[in-house]
């Protein structure tokens, strides 16, 4: 049985994640700031914690859940996201502080809470996105974004090195556009070439296996140039 955190579950690519986990019969904590749609899935072992991830004292229910209920975690996905799609110039840096909260210093702060609780074969995803990639061609409007999500991109090589000789895994996959409601409401007139649930079987199987072969790597995931 294994134990699997899933921030930004309650739509898109983590939305299709914890079921796919849960047919599995594996324990799910399913965190969102809106749990409606996760409560309403009615399954029994995907436990849904209600967390704005932005506040870093909300991070501290991840850490009780984990050791009232679990002891360990196999598996954490860092896949919620914020995105921001205007002119650089008209950004502000109270909007590059909410972006980066989410996409940078969250993912920092629930995978410290949780390193006494990883052990050997645990593996830690980090969502990032093609954006991010070094030398990817860039979107205009993305300036936050993109630049949060390289920022995550190096924090995993970094504890990749820190935590080599612990078994913990840490990897990031970066990927292409995929048709979810956050990209539909930053780009209403994009249509991405794979759904959420066909991205959502990709890293399912990559979390279960893909610790065997990497560690400290980014995978860009990707069937569109650019």
């Amino acid at each position: 049985m294994k134990n699997i955190v899933v921030t930004g579950a309650s739509r898109g690519i983590g939305f299709e994640l914890i079921q796919l986990y849960a047919k599995r019969n594996y324990n799910v904590l399913a965190i969102s700031r809106n749990i409606n749609p996760i409560q309403k899935l009615n399954i029994k072992n995907i436990t849904a914690l209600s967390i704005d991830i932005s506040e870093e004292k909300e991070i501290q229910k991840v850490l009780n859940f984990v050791k009232t209920n679990w002891k360990k975690v196999d598996i954490l996905i860092n896949n919620a996201g914020k995105l921001v799609n205007k002119p650089f110039y008209k950004t502000s840096t109270e909007e590059f502080m909410d972006v980066y909260k989410v996409n940078v210093f969250a993912v920092a702060e629930i995978t410290r809470v949780l390193i006494p609780f990883f052990t050997k074969g645990s593996h830690i995803v980090t969502i990032s996105s093609m954006g991010g990639i070094q030398g990817s061609v860039k979107f205009p409007g993305l300036s936050a974004y993109s630049s949060s999500k390289g920022a995550v991109i190096t924090l995993s090589e970094l504890l990749a090195e820190e935590y080599k000789n612990s078994g913990v895994s840490f990897n990031v996959l970066a990927i292409g556009a995929v048709q979810t409601e956050m990209l539909s409401e930053a780009f209403p007139d994009y249509k991405a070439p794979l759904s959420a649930i066909e991205m959502a079987q990709y890293i399912l199987n990559f979390s279960l296996t893909g610790n065997q072969f990497y560690n400290g790597k980014v995978l860009q995931v990707s069937s569109t140039t650019p």
